[in-house]
């Protein structure tokens, strides 16, 4: 708790409980953990390519070994890395360094073997953000869209008034408008899903330059995609000292787009509130004003409206930047992907918000009902369509006279239908009309999710 208190970030503060899960992934000790795993894998991968024939293959037993040195890493050993580079002043140079710590000295040479730390630091980056995303994020965006899709299910019959640039318009379901929000979330899930990260893995400038001094006849391209696709990443060969990171890009695009979609719902969750159409269930000792007992603020939409701006104003900028690099390589995406848990938090944490958000509204059915019998106006589409149907060619016009910038009660239309020269049946139709049935296909609709 004391910890919480003295952070800078809010992430690590006072939200930390809520995005811990995130630290795994992407805290200072993770990331040494991800550049441990690299490292040693590598070692393992030069045992096993035969045209080396310095390095003997290491037996399962020896695999187990130095496997063990990053599966059991923890904060003690991740204060020893720190310690190293305390004096070597390069954070991969100390992982190196720990390694060299833990294995026999004939493996030394062998261990970061003509590497540049980027080989290392861009695929731990892409494993971090890949495992970040699809193991915890991807899971709360999900339990989001099953709870979107549980709602629009409940609701999908429940009328209520739609606002076309706020003023009345042809009635919907809250069902169905919940369906809208569930079937981009769905589309945007399954692109998340099926996105792969790109891998470098070619040397100082992405020419395997040192590698093939050292064994011209290895193809090292070939070892180098083996060993990416066996760490889960997409091997890119045309690189130069950096992987150019337009995969990452991609995928904090796909959180931006998420991101957008989420606000446009927390805004029109608010909206609803603050129309009266919804409430929200009280919590037992909750505070909702200092000097207003009566208000229940709608404030998990409105924080994760918060956290989604701060978190597409970072991924926006590592979409943009990332992608950008001087010559073979400048040091500007090192201290920028750091941040990418940061902005990977923040989204964390508005899904958490939104989850709890629609957790506790309720609807009212009253104020919904009222709405829609303050303005039977919206009905004016369907005769007018009807209207014309029938031939009448200033359909649109009789109805703009009757009803534009003004509303009408049931009386009046009824008035105004049964004065029109059209079918028994057409006037039957308009006649058995409401605001409320004035729905459409909009409860089928919420089938089709």
């Amino acid at each position: 708790m004391s910890n919480q208190l003295n952070a800078i970030s809010p992430l690590d503060g006072r939200y930390g409980n809520s995005v811990k899960e995130l630290s795994a992934h992407f805290s200072e000790s993770a990331l040494m953990q991800y550049r441990l795993k690299v490292e040693i894998e590598y070692l393992i991968a030069l045992g096993d390519e035969k045209s080396i024939k310095e390095l003997s293959a290491f037996s399962q037993d020896g695999q187990a070994r130095l496997r063990k040195i990053y599966i059991k890493f923890n904060n003690a050993a991740a204060k020893k890395v720190k310690d190293i580079e305390s004096t070597t002043n390069h954070d991969v140079k100390a992982i190196e360094y720990y390694i060299q710590s833990k294995v026999k000295k004939s493996l030394h040479p062998w261990i970061h073997f003509a590497l540049t730390s980027e080989d290392v630091n861009n695929l731990s980056y892409s494993l971090m953000w890949q495992n970040g995303v699809k193991q915890i994020y991807l899971s709360a965006l999900r339990s989001l869209n099953k709870e979107l899709k549980k709602l629009a299910r409940k609701y999908k019959k429940v009328s209520m008034l739609s606002l076309t640039h706020g003023q009345p318009a042809t009635p919907t379901t809250f069902g169905k408008e919940l369906a809208v929000f569930y079937g981009r979330l769905d589309r945007q899930i399954n692109q998340i899903k099926s996105h792969s990260l790109l891998g470098k893995f070619g040397g100082a400038t992405g020419t395997w330059s040192a590698h093939t001094a050292a064994y011209p006849k290895t193809n090292w391209p070939r070892f180098a995609s083996k060993f990416i696709k066996s760490l889960g990443l997409e091997p890119n060969l045309l690189t130069t000292q950096i992987e150019p990171h337009d995969s990452a890009a991609e995928s904090y695009h796909k959180l931006v787009r998420v991101n957008s979609i989420l606000t446009d719902l927390c805004r029109d969750m608010w909206a609803y509130i603050s129309r009266g159409i919804l409430g929200q269930k009280k919590v037992a000792g909750e505070v909702g004003s200092s000097t207003m007992p009566h208000k229940i603020n709608p404030i998990q939409f409105e924080n994760a409206e918060g956290n989604i701006g701060i978190a597409n104003a970072l991924l926006n900028h590592l979409a943009v930047k990332l992608p950008v690099s001087r010559m073979q390589r400048d040091l500007t995406d090192s201290t920028t992907l750091r941040n990418q848990g940061v902005a990977l938090g923040h989204s964390y944490l508005a899904l958490k918000n939104i989850l709890k958000g629609l957790g506790r509204i309720t609807i009212n059915k009253v104020q919904m009902e009222n709405e829609l019998d303050n303005h039977w106006e919206v009905l004016a589409e369907a005769v007018q369509t009807i209207l014309r149907k029938s031939g009448k060619e200033d359909a649109y016009e009789q109805l703009k006279a009757l009803t534009r910038g003004q509303s009408i009660d049931k009386t009046s239309m009824a008035e105004f239908v049964a004065g029109l020269k059209i079918s028994k049946k057409d006037k039957d139709t308009l006649l058995t009309l409401s605001p409320k049935s004035y729905v459409g296909i909009a409860p089928k609709l919420v089938d089709l999710i």
